[in-house]
């Protein structure tokens, strides 16, 4: 009779017949007539029976096979903690690496000038996947943002306005201006691998439109397109409007914006002082788009109109715009959606 090899065996099964083993030991049977009755080698047999006999029950339990973790790793823990702490704490340009971003080259480059250990790239690709890091689309941020401000901002600031809400029985807005231009070609195109996809510039003038809009995490969009330049004058007839439904629902509006030079010049804070009982508009960090959830907004209108057939003229742009914007503002859902981004969360 052929002999079970118990190194193809799985530990839970090689276990079972370890137990085995023992039991007829402990009756008395012998090693031999244990090897013809359990159909196991002999070294199987007498391993096991050596085991129970040097630590018990607990020692005839298999121990995992394989390498232990971390054996043939290059980089010692310690290593692989700062490593790790450089890669979120830094970026390579402030370590005086010409790199703009974290790539496993940029990596590799970094383990090496600081701990002499020279990884291929698929040996750092494995680092990074075991840390359970994933190469991502970056978030731009402007050098002159101040981490301490928003960190003021998120912390105390926004808290109080939401306190003040609640106080005055408001809604807060989030408020933002964009371009629109019938120009804009957006998203991927499917092509053969090696032949890039080519889109084509409208011919005849290049059309743009300005529009102003604001959302509420309770789903809520307002938008006005302005044909022409934004200024105090077109932002006080927007606000005029926030006002006047805000006032008809018996909502005073809370509107966060952000240091665009228009919404700070006179003729704007003289209004606002005028009907301050009815809206009243606080700002944002210089400097800190991301925190704005109506950008979101503008990003699914831009995404709508540049996926579409370009539009050659101003009134089909205009007509486009308006259309996507009565579908977003009928869709709640989809604007509080907006509000679950891990930027902006905050405002939820």
């Amino acid at each position: 009779m052929d002999k079970e090899d118990a190194r193809y065996q799985k530990l839970e099964q090689l276990h079972e017949r370890r137990k085995q083993v023992v039991r007829l030991h402990v009756r008395g049977t012998g090693v031999m007539q244990i090897v013809t009755l359990t159909g196991l080698s002999y070294p199987t047999v007498r391993k096991a029976i050596d085991l129970f006999e040097a630590g018990g029950w607990r020692a005839v339990k298999p121990a995992a096979r394989g390498r232990n973790v971390g054996d043939g790793r290059l980089l010692s823990a310690e290593q692989e903690a700062a490593v790790r702490r450089t890669i979120c704490d830094k970026r390579p340009e402030q370590l005086k690496m010409e790199f703009a971003l974290w790539t496993r080259g940029a990596v590799m480059h970094y383990i090496e000038r600081e701990f002499g250990v020279k990884l291929s790239i698929r040996a750092t690709g494995e680092y990074l996947r075991r840390w359970g890091f994933t190469p991502q689309k970056p978030i731009k941020r402007a050098y002159e943002q101040r981490p301490e401000a928003v960190r003021q901002w998120l912390d105390s600031e926004y808290p109080a306005i939401e306190r003040q809400a609640k106080a005055e029985g408001g809604e807060i807005h989030w408020g933002d201006e964009t371009a629109l231009v019938n120009t804009d070609v957006r998203g991927r195109s499917y092509a053969p691998r090696g032949k890039t996809p080519v889109t084509f510039a409208v011919g005849g003038t290049r059309e743009k439109l300005s529009m102003i809009s604001t959302v509420t995490n309770q789903g809520r969009a307002n938008w006005m397109i302005i044909d022409g330049a934004f200024n105090h004058e077109r932002l006080i007839e927007f606000l005029d409007v926030l006002r006047r439904d805000g006032r008809r629902r018996g909502k005073k509006v809370l509107l966060i914006l952000d240091n665009l030079g228009v919404h700070h010049c006179k003729p704007v804070k003289a209004w606002l002082a005028e009907h301050k009982a009815d809206i009243e508009v606080f700002f944002l960090p210089s400097y800190s788009p991301e925190l704005n959830p109506d950008e979101r907004l503008n990003a699914d209108l831009k995404h709508a109109i540049g996926t579409k057939v370009p539009v050659r003229t101003k009134a089909k742009l205009r007509a486009a715009a308006d259309e996507h914007m009565h579908f977003i503002a009928a869709n709640r859902d989809r604007v509080r959606a907006y509000f679950q981004d891990p930027i902006v969360k905050y405002a939820a």
